[in-house]
């Protein structure tokens, strides 16, 4: 019997249609998006997740959100988080809220097809994450990190759950960071207007989508500035520009909040109640969801009775009154909170096991990203301090607040980019190349 020669298998395998076809979707990001798109739509098709319960008369159809962009499809305004009408509100950012308001006018109000629609939208969002996640794990690392980062997380269940599940920004949010992260990345490449136009108005809608976001936005300013200044590249015009492109955005709806409340209110007003609903008697680094207005008939009355900023005013009191009394206390509840944004917070609601497992997953993300984020830094990849920057500067308020799962959802497509990354090192030495230790004296 003939014996082929080694490597004659793979070589004929490689030579076929088929097998090339694959290639090209595989390393496509058009094609990973289309693939990543269609298991969410068929999700929510196959699970039914478009069959909210009605039976908390809709809250949880977009909760806050959902009630006012029920208001606003209504013809009542932005107002009323809760569903008691209360008057106007800054409860949230805007964006979001009026999207579901014109898929409410155009689908009804709570109905099963604005239910698909706006859940297909966040798979549109969701799906196409994958390609900037593509585009930064390329730049910082190589093309296979690239590749399968985007796979990653056009295949993983916790990415789906929140797109087919939850009607709120978190997709979207995930989405407008990892685009504003790779163009943070590569300004310091891009010439002329345009770039520092892109990164003002991302911003702008970010402002207006997700505001917690905002918090990374001096390092992801200062980081891009930085590196062009090491390249003799003038950022001063581009970031009076990119500045301007932002404060048009924004100021609308700082205007007609001024106009509503007769004070300034930076985009949104809720603060003092969050930073209630984590500290005050019982707080043990969770929410303490049984004080929220809608769980709390009391609260919701005095909610009515006071109205908004003065009920916001109170709660924060209660707040700072409850951190002020014992320091100590207060900075073991942040320590929890730290530990809960990284490993998770407790679940009762589940059977131990399940709740256990899921932990255990939610944990091994933080395990091999902080272990992918230490290897990529003693490596000197360019890019590697600005992940730094932003898993130590975008999850700290939320040690002072409280946590939960979802509020991690936007870091997380950086999360999976180091996860693959680590893994795809497995065996090999932390040792720099020359071209990696040249590029980082140039790098933050």
């Amino acid at each position: 019997m003939e014996s082929r020669p080694a490597g004659a298998a793979d070589r004929a395998r490689s030579a076929s249609p088929l097998f090339e076809a694959w290639e090209r979707v595989r390393n496509s990001p058009g094609w990973i998006v289309a693939i990543a798109l269609l298991l969410r739509v068929g999700w929510i098709v196959i699970g039914h997740t478009y069959k909210f319960k009605n039976t908390d008369d809709n809250f949880g159809f977009g909760w806050e959100m959902g009630r006012i962009g029920a208001s606003l499809a209504s013809g009542h305004g932005f107002s009323s988080p809760f569903g008691p009408a209360t008057g106007p509100t800054a409860w949230e950012p805007p964006l979001y809220p009026y999207v579901i308001a014109g898929v409410f006018r155009m689908f009804g109000i709570y109905s099963r097809a604005s239910a698909f629609v706006l859940l297909t939208l966040n798979s549109v969002f969701s799906a196409l994450t994958c390609v900037p996640i593509f585009l930064i794990a390329r730049r910082i690392f190589s093309e296979t990190v690239a590749v399968g980062s985007a796979w990653a997380w056009a295949l993983l269940p916790n990415v789906l759950f929140w797109c087919t599940r939850a009607i709120w920004e978190t997709s979207l949010a995930a989405l407008l960071l990892t685009t504003i992260f790779w163009l943070a990345l590569t300004l310091e490449d891009r010439d002329g207007w345009m770039p520092w136009f892109q990164f003002g108005l991302l911003w702008g809608i970010t402002a207006l989508s997700s505001t917690s976001l905002l918090s990374f936005l001096p390092a992801a300013g200062l980081w891009a500035w930085y590196r062009r200044a090491r390249r003799d590249k003038r950022s001063l015009t581009g970031v009076v520009l990119a500045s301007v492109i932002f404060f048009a955005c924004i100021a609308p709806w700082l205007v007609r909040n001024y106009q509503t409340f007769g004070k300034f209110i930076f985009i949104r007003d809720n603060f003092g109640a969050e930073l209630r609903l984590g500290n005050g008697p019982g707080a043990d680094g969770t929410l303490m969801v049984y004080l929220d207005a809608t769980h709390d008939a009391y609260g919701m009355r005095q909610f009515q009775a006071m109205g908004e900023l003065p009920y916001i005013a109170m709660r924060k009191r209660q707040a700072l009154a409850y951190i002020r009394a014992d320091y100590g206390r207060f900075a073991t509840l942040c320590v929890r909170r730290f530990i809960y944004f990284w490993a998770a917070p407790p679940k009762d609601t589940q059977p131990w096991w399940m709740s256990e497992a899921k932990n255990s997953l939610f944990l091994a993300a933080s395990v091999l990203t902080f272990w992918g984020l230490g290897r990529a830094l003693r490596l000197r990849k360019p890019g590697a301090w600005l992940l730094f920057w932003l898993f130590l500067i975008y999850p700290a308020m939320y040690y002072f607040v409280y946590c939960i799962p979802r509020y991690r959802h936007p870091i997380e497509p950086e999360m999976a980019i180091l996860g693959v990354f680590l893994l795809t090192e497995a065996g090999k030495k932390p040792k720099a190349s020359p071209l990696n230790q040249s590029s980082e004296r140039e790098s933050a």
